[in-house]
């Protein structure tokens, strides 16, 4: 039978508990999983940067635009919600720096594939791909530094891996500017390629060898359905981070559609927009973590950042009417600030399990939120707005994922103290 929150009583493997408490959060592990996560966010932004580009060059009509775009986003995240189950498993079975590697592979081969699509049938079934790929690296990697850093610093090490992480975001957008749109996904491929050589010097969580040794079972995805209170956990950890993929899957994503709806007589690139609001997702990532620490609470950080994100979105919703692309750009880059707690969400899910578990669950929840943009929340606002019209389908669907989310957030517990080393 699985053991319930039982603490380890090994340390063995190649840290010591001791000696990770004497871990800086500028470790060799931050480092990778921060460069890892840079090129994850690269390439999982890409299509929605070069979205209107790339599709006008096979040919589409400015009608096919919107729902073929729409369309491969959610292949995409079909891809990352299967992938976060797979890889999840894997790192609770065979170890964290076995997703790492084997993810940044896929979607690094997937990418370079992605250069050389001819059709939307193509661009989908390559998307797909990519995004098994992609959902490996951010659950492996905050779990890994999770387990390597003490709890006192957890907090700052994750925001640190995610702040420089989401800046991948910008540098597509920036690479758009002076590239072909092919040639932008064969970057991000040789990106991936390149990081591989520097993953080889990190080690391996000693929290996983030890539970490794353990008598529990160890990557159970079922585990965390079969036990009402695990469940719960797992079901709010997910729910707390809607918001996050609602502003960038539609808000964002498809900023220029509503500015013509708003009136905006100006050309909006949803690009741009997506460059705004990452800068401002890198920031807040990175202030969250910091004020995390201050306050000591996850929760209390989680809370002041979903205020912002629901005052950006009564500006986004109600001060654009005949208003400026620029004026569109910075609300935007205001969202993604508000929205710039995914740190400390994933941080959160890590937080909630057991180590024989631990990378089932904080792979698959962030996966589970992208999986959601086409699960839950594109659908919710193509329903909306075909009972309405676009502008007001988008502002009821916002109101709708705020309410679930605070409601999950104020169900959650705190996890700003909790100690990792424990079982399921």
């Amino acid at each position: 039978m699985p053991l319930t929150e039982q603490k380890q009583t090994t340390s063995s493997g190649p840290l010591t508990m001791t000696e990770q408490k004497d871990k800086s959060i500028f470790s060799v592990a931050v480092l990778v999983a921060a460069l890892g996560y840079f090129v994850d966010i690269y390439d999982l932004l890409l299509f929605s940067i070069v979205r209107v580009e790339s599709l006008r060059s096979l040919n589409l009509t400015d009608a096919q635009l919107l729902t073929e775009g729409e369309a491969i986003i959610q292949w995409q995240m079909w891809g990352l919600l299967i992938g976060g189950i797979l890889w999840g498993v894997m790192g609770d079975k065979k170890g964290r720096l076995s997703v790492l590697f084997g993810s940044i592979l896929l979607y690094s081969i997937a990418n370079i594939a992605n250069g050389l699509v001819q059709t939307t049938d193509q661009y989908k079934v390559i998307r797909f791909i990519a995004g098994i790929g992609l959902a490996g690296e951010l659950g492996a990697g905050i779990t890994l530094v999770s387990e390597l850093t003490p709890k006192e610093k957890r907090g700052l090490a994750t925001s640190l891996v995610a702040g420089v992480g989401l800046t991948g975001a910008v540098a597509a957008f920036v690479l758009k500017l002076y590239f072909d749109w092919r040639t932008c996904y064969f970057v991000g491929g040789g990106l991936g390629i390149a990081l591989l050589l520097l993953r080889v010097s990190v080690s391996e969580s000693g929290m996983f060898h030890t539970v490794q040794k353990a008598n529990v079972q160890k990557g159970n995805l079922f585990m965390l359905f079969n036990n009402k209170d695990r469940f719960k956990r797992y079901l709010l950890s997910i729910l707390i981070g809607l918001p996050t993929w609602f502003v960038i899957g539609v808000l964002i994503t498809f900023s220029n559609e509503f500015g013509k709806y708003m009136g905006i007589t100006e050309k909006i690139d949803p690009g741009k927009s997506i460059m705004f609001a990452y800068a401002g997702i890198s920031l807040g990532d990175i202030l969250i973590g910091v004020l995390s620490q201050w306050l000591k609470s996850r929760k209390k950080a989680l809370y002041i950042f979903y205020g912002i994100t629901i005052f950006f979105m009564i500006l986004f919703f109600t001060s654009q009417w005949n208003g400026s692309a620029s004026r569109m750009y910075w609300i935007c880059g205001g969202l993604g600030f508000g929205a710039g707690f995914w740190a400390i969400f994933v941080t959160m899910g890590a937080e909630q399990f057991g180590t024989n578990i631990r990378a089932t669950a904080a792979t698959t929840i962030p996966n589970m939120v992208r999986g959601m943009l086409a699960i839950l929340i594109l659908p919710l606002f193509q329903l909306l707005r075909g009972a309405t019209d676009y502008y007001t389908g988008g502002w009821i669907a916002a109101v709708i994922i705020m309410a679930i989310t605070i409601v999950a957030a104020i169900l959650s517990k705190e996890t700003f103290h909790k100690d990792l080393d424990f079982v399921e």
